[in-house]
């Protein structure tokens, strides 16, 4: 349905220019007041006239104005995947979420970038548009040398890029997938399970993920020379499911690391409804490991043994970031993100 009235004009936004007529100043000073540059320079009264000006007209900083003059923004650009919480999980999204309000309260901006691209220098001349004052990838292929370069050249001070290592002039953010994998097959075969099912998430944008936790099992089984990982690929669905736990008993597995503990509880209860006992009582045939440890997991019967993560408070990764964009010769460092462990309980 048209508009009767015909197309309606997009409004121009107020000025600068307006704020300063509107206050009676130039427009240095409600640039210095806006800006946050205004101590030593513009008196209280002043800027008080301002800010009350600004608000009036519904006045807002060109952020992209601003930092084109100053060769960077507030921005902290945190590239990682548009459904965060699908392949971190929650606590990893919960972490983004303090991260965010943390980088606030030091005068910056968090956005999170999820679109894809071809290249790692792709995806850096995307990022780089935003002049963004810090990038941080937590997600796909990791940064190399020349896409770093590109950033720094754009005026981006700080590149951080998610472990084991970083591309020169980037610094590390590590969260060990693979060190999840360890704990749950550590903790499996210390409870004398030897043949161990590892599942491989289906769905898109979890296979690096998997693919690491797969190979932190296989390295802890590789200290167990009758010990055999099985990897084992289940979407979440309970057909899917059910498609697995009807072939258990030929796999004849006696353990499962299930990835986290959504895949953990669908495939948990399929094994039941397909006749299976579970957990480390009597009777209990198949151990079942999930990860990230949530409520409704520990809520089932058996409860279920889940790996946790321990993740660096936002604050402090929020301060570090910050003291890098301070400081950009800064010598290349690593920060981990957290560690892993295993939260026992009856599944396995």
């Amino acid at each position: 349905m048209t508009d009767p009235a015909g197309p309606r004009a997009t409004p121009t936004p107020p000025t600068s220019t307006a704020v300063a007529r509107r206050a009676g100043v130039s427009r240095a000073t409600v640039s210095y007041v806006l800006n946050g540059q205004a101590a030593g320079r513009v008196g209280e009264r002043t800027q008080a006239r301002v800010r009350a000006a600004a608000e009036e007209l519904g006045y807002v900083p060109h952020a992209a104005a601003r930092s084109l003059r100053a060769g960077r923004g507030s921005i902290v650009l945190l590239a990682a995947p548009a459904d965060t919480a699908v392949a971190f999980g929650p606590l990893f999204a919960r972490f983004l979420a303090g991260f965010q309000t943390a980088l606030h309260h030091l005068g910056y901006t968090g956005v999170l970038h999820g679109a894809p691209a071809a290249s790692p220098t792709a995806a850096a001349r995307a990022w780089a548009e935003l002049r963004p004052a810090a990038v941080l990838t937590l997600h796909g292929p990791p940064l190399d040398a020349p896409a770093v370069e590109l950033l720094h050249r754009s005026g981006t001070a700080a590149v951080l890029t998610h472990g084991p290592s970083a591309p020169p002039g980037a610094h590390t953010l590590l969260l060990d997938q693979r060190e999840a994998g360890l704990r749950a097959g550590e903790h499996l075969l210390a409870r004398g399970r030897r043949r161990i099912g590892v599942v491989r998430p289906a769905e898109p944008g979890l296979a690096a993920f998997a693919e690491s936790r797969l190979a932190g099992v296989r390295a802890a089984a590789a200290t167990h020379p009758d010990a055999e990982v099985h990897p084992l690929d289940l979407a979440l669905t309970e057909e899917s499911a059910a498609r697995l736990a009807a072939a258990w008993q030929e796999r004849g597995l006696d353990a499962v690391f299930a990835y986290n503990d959504e895949y953990a509880m669908l495939l948990m209860r399929a094994l039941q409804d397909a006749g299976h006992t579970i957990g480390t009582g009597a009777g209990g045939r198949i151990a079942v490991v999930g990860a990230d440890d949530l409520l409704l997991a520990r809520l089932l019967r058996p409860r279920l043994t889940s790996v946790r993560a321990e993740i660096t408070p936002p604050e402090r990764v929020a301060a570090w970031v910050a003291a890098l964009i301070r400081d950009p010769a800064a010598a290349p460092t690593t920060h981990r993100l957290g560690t892993f462990h295993v939260e026992a309980r009856d599944s396995g």
